[in-house]
């Protein structure tokens, strides 16, 4: 079996590490880069989880740190939903720094993509201030991108703002860029995440599971995107499952654009599923989830790890 190529740019954060495992251990994906953008929090601490994360499951994956800050605006973090340390809940081992690059994280996908014979998949599930850097810095890349499945954005409310979404509003003006950048693009928001839930009798299972299931487990006790009795959002292997079963998401082209300066709205995903601004799509946005099969799906994932 052909395995799909994908770079991941990540934040990790607790929802992150659980995307991050079912990625790994998949045996329809092959992840050639993780790249770590300041959104969870900061890029430092972001970039040690990913390398606590390689190391507790064996994974030799390259690790390239991208942006400490958004384009424009002041850093913003998610501790308070994740922790001071991003993923605080499990006592992991001191990382080794053997997996890290010297390069940049957005030199880094250059060098990827276009050493590549087959075009890449990014799976930006952070803040996009990389992929926007990537796409204006290297226009080149273009071609060697299949498409961009993001977590990101509302079609409705947000949880950063009235209308805003995290990894949006963390930087609206690099999302804005992605949006535009005349690429495949596929949205995972917020309303999707919010029906992709792990309840307390899942969060039981996994504890006995495997190693992985475990240190899930002990993470869950600490994340606050939900509650373990009403359950937890995972917002970002949203954007995995899209890759791997796709059936189980509704799915409308349509035209997307980020508000920049609405002074209530700023972060703002405009998705005008109504074609109200007579724009033609550049997107795809997953506007609704098979609840009951993501669930089963996510279980049976995360029973393939280790």
């Amino acid at each position: 079996m052909t395995k799909r190529p994908v770079i991941i740019d990540t934040d990790p954060g607790i929802d992150d590490a659980v995307a991050l495992a079912i990625a790994l251990y998949s045996e329809e994906l092959e992840v050639r880069l993780i790249t770590t953008v300041a959104g969870n929090v900061g890029l430092e601490k972001v970039t040690k989880n990913a390398l606590r994360l390689l190391q507790f499951f064996g994974k030799d994956i390259p690790v390239a740190l991208g942006a400490a800050r958004p384009l424009i605006k002041a850093p913003i973090d998610a501790s308070d939903i994740h922790g001071s340390t991003g993923m605080d809940g499990f006592e992991f081992e001191e990382p080794t720094k053997d997996l890290v690059l010297k390069e940049h994280a957005v030199n880094a996908m250059r060098r990827v993509l276009m050493e590549s014979v087959e075009p890449i998949t990014l799976v930006p599930i952070g803040p996009l201030t990389n992929i926007a850097l990537l796409l204006n810095m290297y226009p080149e890349v273009k071609d060697k991108i299949a498409e961009i499945v993001l977590m990101g954005g509302s079609t409705g409310r947000g949880n950063m703002g009235v209308m805003a979404e995290f990894n949006i509003f963390a930087d609206p003006e690099a999302a804005k860029i992605v949006f535009q950048s005349e690429l495949p693009v596929v949205m995972l928001p917020l309303d999707v995440g919010l029906k992709a839930l792990v309840y307390p009798e899942d969060s039981e299972k996994l504890k006995g599971m495997n190693e992985t299931g475990r240190m899930i487990y002990q993470l869950f006790q600490k994340y606050r995107g939900g509650s373990m009795k009403t359950g937890l959002k995972m917002y970002d292997s949203t954007a995995i499952a899209y890759l791997l079963k796709p059936e189980m998401f509704q799915v409308a082209d349509t035209f997307v654009d980020v508000e920049l300066s609405g002074t209530l709205t700023t972060g703002c995903t405009v998705v005008d599923l109504k074609g109200y601004l007579g724009k033609p799509s550049n997107a795809k946005v997953c506007i609704d989830i098979d609840a009951d099969m993501f669930k089963q799906w996510f279980m049976e994932s995360l029973q393939k790890c280790n």
